[in-house]
């Protein structure tokens, strides 16, 4: 969940890159307000005042709050996907890969890309209740996620690493649910136990499912 207090950034103001790469760099900026700040909270003029433009120039490129909240949400889609898919997919496929996957989203969602955390699950707490195309785009995303770590498992399975009757889908769940709470935990209770809880919890879960033909998990030893 986006911090309640609004965090202005210290940092210098970005240089926009001309032409057809200035509104990656204005996006990949208001992904990152909005990582601390909330989706909602993300206006043309908040984004004007961290860039240093004029409104005129950012309505140059979104027309209004909305446009400005559906391309964010794009980007971040982007941005996850740099960060965490494809380097993941790079790997062995199996359990190695899944759990790839599954530590690189632990540390996406931890800072290491935006210093709000998760982008998606702020505005999932956010746009849960409400409805519209912004809430239809974040829920797209999430479902597409979902739908990796499923065919994930279901790969496992196939590399025989997990055991036959693993419910891949409940095992997806499971995992996601562990992950989102992990981050609620280290946001807003400052649960500094809450990062190697989390992996050690996911270990034993995949450890409890695999077979003996199944690799060690990558960098998990000690969990």
């Amino acid at each position: 969940m986006a911090n309640a207090a609004v965090v202005r950034s210290s940092k210098p103001p970005v240089r926009l890159a001309k032409g057809a790469t200035t509104r990656e760099s204005i996006l990949r900026e208001a992904v990152d307000i909005a990582s601390v700040e909330g989706l909602v909270g993300l206006t043309i003029g908040r984004l004007a005042d961290e860039l240093k433009m004029s409104k005129s120039g950012l309505f140059a490129h979104f027309g209004s709050k909305e446009d400005l909240q559906l391309a964010t949400v794009a980007m971040a889609r982007l941005i996850f996907k740099e960060h965490v898919i494809l380097p993941a997919l790079e790997g062995p496929a199996g359990v190695p890969r899944l759990w790839n996957l599954l530590d690189r989203w632990l540390r996406y969602a931890e800072g290491e890309v935006f210093k709000g955390g998760c982008f998606f699950t702020a505005a999932s707490y956010e746009f849960d209740s409400r409805s519209g195309p912004v809430r239809d785009s974040i829920a797209s995303a999430m479902k597409e996620w979902m739908k990796l770590l499923t065919v994930s498992v279901e790969i496992a399975k196939k590399e025989k690493h997990l055991r036959s009757d693993v419910d891949a889908e409940q095992f997806a769940f499971e995992v996601f649910s562990l992950a989102m709470g992990s981050r609620w935990s280290h946001q807003l209770l400052d649960d500094k136990r809450s990062r190697s809880r989390v992996r050690k919890s996911l270990a034993a879960k995949i450890h409890a499912l695999a077979t003996p033909e199944c690799p060690p998990l990558p960098g998990a030893a000690g969990s």
